[in-house]
């Protein structure tokens, strides 16, 4: 059964890749992966607020002014004891690339261009295969338009291109209002991926203390349908190779992922939670599913039940919409006189 795929150039052994995870700052983990069975690891994120105030120099930014704001600080991580730090983060790659013989990329996480093209090109003399550009960005400015996010977005995988050597694959927010047309722009600047879509870790309420408290909850399979839906829109209208992360848990989740048109499905949360030698189970799965279902190889189901594969391609749109709500019928509750 030949489980292969390929992404961002590369071949890879089967299509299940260890998304961005903190976890990942060990070499020990990494090696653990690649002994699981997964094909590809992305880093841990190193953030773009990490590279413009190194050191001492961030803290000393983020504690100005709480004098008045005490609850500011509350707002910022701190990114002196995240992960390894700028210049650590280099040598996890240097140290990952000696460990393990599967692709290791860097994962960039901000929104401009300050520091990225120098830091960018640090990665890849350190020896990454390829960078993720995480995209990680709430516009809250009503002053500034969609179309200028998406432009700036653009510009910054131009430069990016231009000045790189290894693949680049981004990282995208499903909050844009036309994600085919974006996933467009971004492939005609060169992304040689694209990811959908990026979790954003949202910031609760607590009532009593009258505190905004930051809140972490892990992925769930039916995140995934989201991913799968734009995924097999936008398959086949673009050369850029398309990965799912957020919801990817089981081997059904894997299948769906490769039949919506993706190269690779990204698993983390799973991992989390039932650990690293879960993934192997998953991939032995994956391969009886294959050979009950008469399957040979991943190409195989590749977009089977994309946007352009449907019989009926307004399953996709709106009309699915009404349908699905047509069809619910309300419980109904029988009562014993």
């Amino acid at each position: 059964m030949d489980l292969t795929t390929t992404y961002l150039g590369f071949t890879l052994k089967n299509p299940i890749v260890a998304s961005s995870s903190p976890l990942w700052d060990s070499v020990s983990n990494i090696r653990a992966l690649e002994d699981s069975g997964i094909a590809a690891v992305v880093l841990p994120s190193i953030f773009e607020e990490q590279l413009q105030l190194e050191g001492e120099y961030l803290d000393q930014d983020l504690a100005r002014g709480t004098e008045s704001f005490g609850e500011s600080l509350s707002y910022f991580p701190v990114l002196r004891d995240y992960n390894l730090g700028p210049t650590g983060y280099l040598e996890l790659i240097r140290k990952a690339k000696s460990a393990v013989s599967i692709p290791v990329i860097a994962s960039l996480n901000g929104t401009s261009r300050s520091g990225w093209l120098r830091y960018a090109r640090d990665a890849q003399q350190a020896g990454c295969d390829a960078i993720e550009l995480n995209l990680y960005s709430l516009v809250t400015d009503p002053m500034r338009a969609s179309s200028q996010v998406e432009n700036d977005y653009c510009e910054l995988v131009r430069e990016l291109k231009s000045s790189l050597r290894i693949p680049l694959a981004v990282k995208l927010s499903h909050f844009a209002t036309a994600p085919a047309n974006l996933a467009g722009q971004l492939d005609a600047m060169g992304a040689n991926a694209l990811v959908l879509f990026n979790r954003f870790y949202q910031p609760d309420f607590d009532i009593e203390q009258l505190e905004v408290k930051p809140r972490l909850a892990l992925s769930h399979s039916q995140e995934l349908l989201l991913r799968l839906h734009w995924v097999a829109i936008i398959y086949g209208r673009v050369q850029s190779d398309l990965a799912i992360t957020g919801g990817v848990h089981t081997v059904e989740d894997v299948i769906k992922s490769m039949m919506a048109g993706a190269k690779v499905a990204m698993m983390t949360s799973a991992i989390l939670q039932k650990g690293i030698r879960h993934a192997s189970s998953v991939l032995d799965g994956l391969a009886h599913w294959m050979e009950a279902h008469e399957y040979e190889s991943i190409p195989q189901m590749r977009g089977s039940m994309s946007y352009r594969s449907a019989p009926n391609p307004a399953v996709f749109e709106r009309v699915n919409y009404m349908r699905t709500l047509s069809s619910y019928v309300l419980a109904r509750k029988e009562t014993a006189f």
